[in-house]
This record gives C-alpha cells, structure tokens and sequence, in this order.
C-alpha cells in the first residue's frame, strides 16, 4: 500500500503558481496530484490564502453546512427565476411585434 503524500503549504503554492503558468494538466501530471485535489487547493488559496493552504484537516460545522446548502439551493432558485423572467420578456417582445405588423 502506498504512504500517503504530504505537501507543505510552501509546496502546494508552487504547484498552484506552476499551473498557472504551464497549464494545470501538465502540472498535475507532472506531481501525480489528482485534478480534485488541485482544484481544492486553488479554493482554499481563493479564500483563506496561503493559510488555507495548511495541512490541518477542517470539518466544516454542520451549521455551516446546512448554510452552504441553503445558499446554493437558493442561488438555484434564482437562477431559474431569472430564466423564466427571460424568456417571459422574449415572448412578450414577439407578441407585441406581431401585433403591430397584423394590425
């Protein structure tokens, strides 16, 4: 069985700054990462900096879970409002035009 690898924070920034420039594929090849664990690193740089780039395993609270779902169920919701709204006004613009081309 294979150990498991670990990576310093100082490490995963250089990967992430060497996709940037060569192309995460080729990076992530090159260090036998898998892309979930790239893309995971690139989040947490996003949001916490090189501090979320530190070993230390976070269990994200069950309150804040329950949040982050809401959200995205709500961002889901409004996307889809927002679609409808659309195609409501592209309708609307048609009728109307038909209206003053037939009458």
């Amino acid at each position: 069985m294979k150990k498991r690898r670990t990576w310093t924070a100082e490490q995963k920034l250089s990967i992430l700054k060497e996709a940037e420039q060569h192309g995460v594929t080729a990076t992530i090849r090159k260090h036998s990462l898998y892309a979930n664990t790239y893309y995971q690193w690139k989040q947490n740089y996003e949001c916490e900096g090189i501090g979320g780039l530190k070993n230390h395993r976070r269990r994200i609270e069950p309150e804040l879970r329950k949040l982050q779902k809401e959200n995205q169920r709500l961002k889901q919701l409004l996307a889809d409002k927002e679609l409808a709204i659309s195609i409501q006004a592209d309708l609307l613009k048609k009728t109307t035009r038909n209206r003053n081309t037939n009458g």
